[in-house]
């Protein structure tokens, strides 16, 4: 069986059309336990803090509840949910699942695989990553999930199938040409030994969601900028300015100077020749990642 294959292939969207990274999130958390201690099963109640953490960071702004993936993924033949009644899931209710004592653990299918192939679970891990999330995101998801980075250090068998062409390598060095090796949000230009430093080629709709390795797809972000980018602090509007969730709170200078300063601005353009980033792109920014509402712009 492959197990990477499979997994990659749950459900990655809700009805509403947002995306539902809940069982993603559900078994990076378990693959991390399964790290620490083997295939011990894991009581809901210590999942729930957990979970809804990595939901809180990491899933759609919308929100959801712990219980919904903890008893769902139980529906893909990954994941078996009990009571201390030994009577099955109760389901996806908060309350039932903590007075029944329910615990999860993965399939003892899946956890014969991990034990005989040491590489399995770097594998499954990587695509679920890829998948699912921006780059940017990987470190602090494994970290909250309990993963050793080092464990999502082997790439998954596949791992390039989720976008409908390859990944393209020039991307990078064509996105910070474009925006002649500068942040597009606060015009950070930082060199060392003649190489930038600090800038990265961020995708506005994200590969993992078919979002293309092309100019009208990229922004020139510092790194600061391209993950509060990608957790949805910051934002574009479709006259290309800068937006600002009202649910960032920042109360220092440095927050005000580097973050919310930025509400209103009109971010820097690409280079003549180099297109601006697409409507499209923005608009699927908008709609999965940007913390709505927006901050009102207030006047210079």
């Amino acid at each position: 069986m492959d197990w990477v294959e499979r997994i990659s292939g749950i459900k990655r969207w809700s009805r509403g059309g947002y995306r539902a990274p809940h069982k993603p999130l559900l078994i990076l958390y378990a693959l991390g336990r399964f790290q620490a201690r083997g295939d011990e099963p894991i009581p809901y109640r210590t999942a729930e803090e957990h979970l809804k953490r990595l939901l809180d960071e990491f899933g759609p702004s919308a929100g959801s509840t712990p219980a919904y993936p903890f008893h769902h993924l139980t529906n893909d033949g990954l994941w078996i949910v009990d009571t201390a009644q030994d009577r099955g899931s109760p389901g996806p209710y908060v309350t039932r699942l903590r007075e029944s004592d329910a615990r999860g653990r993965l399939a003892p299918e899946l956890v014969a695989a991990l034990r005989d192939d040491p590489q399995l679970l770097a594998q499954i891990a990587r695509s679920l990553l890829d998948a699912n999330f921006a780059p940017s995101l990987h470190a602090d998801i494994c970290m909250l999930a309990g993963l050793r980075l080092e464990a999502v250090e082997v790439p998954a068998q596949g791992a390039q199938q989720h976008s409908g062409e390859p990944r393209d390598p020039a991307f990078r060095d064509g996105v910070l040409v474009a925006y002649e090796y500068r942040c597009a949000f606060c015009g950070y230009d930082g060199w060392l030994d003649r190489t930038s430093v600090g800038l990265e080629a961020a995708h506005v709709q994200w590969w993992a969601f078919g979002g293309p390795d092309r100019m009208g797809n990229g922004l020139c972000l510092c790194s600061l900028h391209h993950k509060l980018f990608d957790k949805g602090v910051l934002g574009l509007t479709d006259e290309h300015a800068i937006t600002v969730s009202v649910k960032f709170v920042g109360r220092s200078s440095s927050a005000e100077d580097l973050v919310l300063a930025l509400n209103g601005r009109p971010a820097i353009a690409p280079q003549a020749g180099f297109p601006t980033v697409e409507l499209e792109r923005i608009e699927w920014h908008r709609r999965q990642v940007f913390r709505e509402p927006a901050r009102h712009a207030t006047a210079a």
